[in-house]
């Protein structure tokens, strides 16, 4: 705890430093000394202030199952960790090199949205408007940062174990702004919150943000279904205490997935890396000399359905060694009945918006 204390200390000047760029960035744009583009075009950003780990990819995919079925759904995003360049359209066949780990379980998850990848929004958006006029809708995901597209509807993500009000800029702390960046937001989400959040916390954490009067804000968590094979989603597992569980994952934080495997599962041991960390053939080795080493009679592999797209790369080896790695999906729930609201909320946007 001390040791981290002054680890904090003695990176605050070099964070300083970059909160400095970061508000000359900002300065710039309300200046119009930079310039942002605005569409006539429906387009929400999901994105957060921290670096990773907030859940912007199942926010996006409750809004993919939101609107599907009545519009025309488009998913934009960098594709980070793919070793391709430029404007890519996501195909269900490509590969998380090709695709990027997230874009490509979107496609995987909902093969009649387009999914898009480019490392420039403001040329991403009306290439997909130019290629596909039937397009009614762009998420762009993790965009919060991308100032120089506009889009129609600003959310913004954050923590509730570390709200961006208890956070501090790079390298110090995790913050990718300061916190009065949150004031361009339309919407705030505290995401991975407890299962049980009461009104009075959570009351608590608003009067703690502060929302700005045109900010609407939502408290929400994970409801996590039941883990199926990756290489053939119809074998389910129901996992139940008499599991014995190991976890592979390569995610920006995992103590809100650790918690919930930790009250369901009999043990959990876990094989931790970076965020987006593509696996090398070592560390698929090591996964199966930990499985052999596991003494049960029931036992699994668990990984994330992020991770699962970059694990698929070692098909071969896990076929043939059986091994038994199931996804564990997770889907966004919103507390004190506010999902219906929140669904409103972006059902109005879209009626609302003008051309």
């Amino acid at each position: 705890m001390i040791q981290n204390i002054l680890v904090k200390i003695l990176l605050a000047p070099f964070s300083l430093l970059y909160g400095l760029g970061a508000a000359l960035n900002s300065f710039f744009y309300r200046a119009g000394l930079l310039k942002s583009v605005q569409f006539n075009f429906p387009v929400i950003s999901i994105g957060n202030l921290s670096v990773g780990g907030s859940g912007k990819t199942p926010h996006i995919e409750y809004l993919i199952r939101l609107l599907k079925d009545y519009i025309n759904v488009a998913t934009l995003s960098r594709g980070y960790g793919r070793k391709t360049r430029g404007y890519t359209e996501v195909y269900s066949y490509m590969n998380a090199e090709q695709a990027g780990d997230e874009p490509l379980q979107f496609k995987r998850k909902f093969p009649d949205i387009l999914a898009v990848v480019a490392e420039n929004r403001a040329f991403g958006i009306p290439r997909i408007i130019s290629d596909h006029p039937e397009a009614q809708l762009i998420l762009l995901d993790d965009a919060y940062q991308h100032r120089a597209v506009k889009p129609g509807m600003n959310i913004l993500l954050t923590e509730y174990e570390k709200p961006f009000t208890r956070d501090f800029p790079l390298p110090s702390g995790r913050l990718r702004e300061w916190p009065n960046a949150y004031k361009r937001a339309d919407t705030i989400i505290v995401s991975k919150c407890p299962e049980d959040l009461t009104p009075e916390k959570a009351n608590a954490l608003r009067k703690e943000i502060a929302p700005e009067p045109h900010q609407r804000l939502f408290f929400s968590y994970y409801g996590y279904g039941a883990p199926y094979y990756i290489f053939n989603p119809r074998y389910r597992v129901d996992l139940t205490q008499d599991w014995d569980v190991l976890l592979i994952c390569a995610i920006a934080k995992k103590d809100y997935l650790l918690s919930y495997l930790e009250q369901t599962a009999a043990s959990v041991k876990v094989m931790a890396y970076e965020d987006h960390h593509f696996f090398d053939k070592g560390e698929i080795g090591q996964l199966h000399t930990e499985f052999q080493r596991m003494e049960s009679d029931k036992k699994v592999i668990l990984t994330t359905e992020k991770d699962a797209t970059r694990l698929e790369l070692h098909r071969e080896f896990l076929l043939e060694n059986r091994l038994p790695i199931f996804a564990l999906p997770v889907e966004v729930k919103f507390h004190f009945g506010e999902g219906p609201v929140f669904d409103q909320y972006v059902r109005d946007f879209l009626l609302n918006f003008k051309v």
